[in-house]
């Protein structure tokens, strides 16, 4: 960033802190920061801290609080589940934006910004389109269309209302998958091959130029080995590389940040580390999804305190690792967590086996959580020198007309 640019970005966060401390504060009654949200705290860095949002519940006339919560409390939003594919398009041609509209709207009445969630998944595909690829009605030509008409058309219809969007999603595989050397996954890859992840960056592009690009993807928080067949953020690294020497428009990778206490997980210089390495390729980054989840053995179901403290001390600790890495690097514009409260998390329905739960930052009474008042603790204290306004990079753009398609359909890009 030139110095200019970054005297700006100072300008800016003074403002915002002076916004803040609108009534000043005297010896007998000091500033007290731990009365104010963690939307407010975030801002005095530049960070959006933010949260997906269940759409059954913020209609939920009888659940109040988390309305409230979802409003005042954090500077951002995604939607959990209303801009995936199968929420969007349930019928072939037939489009439901009723519960994505409700966020965007809640979001502006709000002064909230929005992550959109996700252009491009293999998971939570309408019916319609994988039966159509199965049985052969829909052929990998039209596939390719569908594909490029769904992230027009939505990306279109929110123009200048999403910050952010996750335009593919989790598109690489696991070491303990087969075959367990790292490779691209899923339906897009099997059906279109990894070309479609260049595609659908151009796609958005082209639909919106100002929105921030992103690749998201689930245990990149750190690296490994530095082998790209075995560790998950090395390839996801080499991905990236690849596709900016391609002038592919990406402009940061999403870390999900899905956690459980019973792993080693990372320190917050390993995390630092990561995130530092992605920011050399110029590109912003962000946690999108964080949770933190613990299992749910007999003595915790039971109540038993010592078994429940520990898990919410190492809870805590693992929300705090990811805060404070995001706070050291200046590209790391949001730290979004995966729903606030517990009463509305998904990890229950999704790891019963053995069951786990106790993933968010408040309880199930919407009271919070150590977890809650450590990620505060962290926006409190953090400041410079090794704490700075967030540096937020311009959306990449290239040049692209009707005379750079090839014959195949794909975009050439114009330097």
């Amino acid at each position: 960033m030139k110095p200019r640019q970054l005297i700006t970005v100072g300008v800016v966060a003074v403002a915002t802190v002076a916004a803040l401390n609108t009534v000043p504060a005297t010896a007998s009654r000091p500033y007290d920061p731990t009365a104010q949200s963690l939307a407010t705290l975030g801002l005095r860095h530049g960070l959006h801290v933010g949260t997906a949002v269940n759409a059954t519940a913020l209609n939920d006339a009888n659940d109040p609080q988390y309305r409230r919560l979802a409003a005042t409390e954090f500077s951002s939003v995604t939607a959990e589940n209303a801009m995936k594919w199968e929420s969007l398009e349930p019928t072939r041609g037939t489009y439901d934006w009723t519960a994505a509209d409700q966020l965007v709207e809640f979001a502006k009445r709000n002064r909230q910004s929005v992550r959109g969630h996700v252009l491009v998944w293999h998971n939570q595909l309408p019916a319609w389109l994988t039966s159509g690829v199965a049985d052969g009605s829909i052929s990998k030509q039209e596939l390719r269309e569908l594909l490029r008409k769904h992230i027009t058309t939505v990306v279109n219809r929110y123009k200048g209302k999403i910050w952010q969007w996750d335009v593919v999603n989790e598109a690489v595989s696991d070491p303990w998958d087969t075959p367990n050397t790292l490779h691209y996954k899923g339906f897009w890859a099997e059906n279109l091959g990894p070309g479609y992840i260049a595609d659908a960056f151009r796609w958005a592009r082209a639909a919106d130029p100002k929105a921030l690009l992103f690749y998201n993807d689930y245990n990149i928080e750190a690296f490994g080995s530095g082998n790209p067949a075995d560790d998950k953020t090395q390839f996801v690294y080499d991905m990236v590389k690849g596709l900016l020497a391609q002038r592919v428009p990406i402009d940061g990778v999403g870390s999900q940040g899905h956690l459980g206490t019973q792993y080693g997980n990372f320190d917050t210089l390993q995390v630092t580390a990561a995130l530092k390495k992605f920011a050399a390729l110029g590109l912003a980054t962000a946690f999108t999804e964080v949770d933190v989840r613990s299992q749910m053995t007999e003595g915790v179901q039971a109540g038993d305190s010592a078994e429940i403290n520990p898990r919410l001390q190492a809870s805590a600790a693992n929300f705090s690792v990811l805060m404070k890495a995001c706070l050291a690097v200046r590209s790391c514009l949001s730290y979004t967590v995966w729903g606030f409260t517990d009463r509305y998390s998904w990890v229950p329905d999704w790891f019963n086996d053995p069951p786990e739960g106790l993933a968010t930052i408040y309880d199930e009474n919407y009271q919070p959580k150590r977890a809650y008042q450590e990620v505060k603790s962290d926006l409190i204290f953090a400041g410079p020198p090794y704490v700075l306004p967030r540096s937020t990079p311009r959306p990449r753009h290239r040049e692209v007309t009707a005379q750079s398609l090839g014959r195949s359909g794909r975009m050439k890009v114009l330097s």
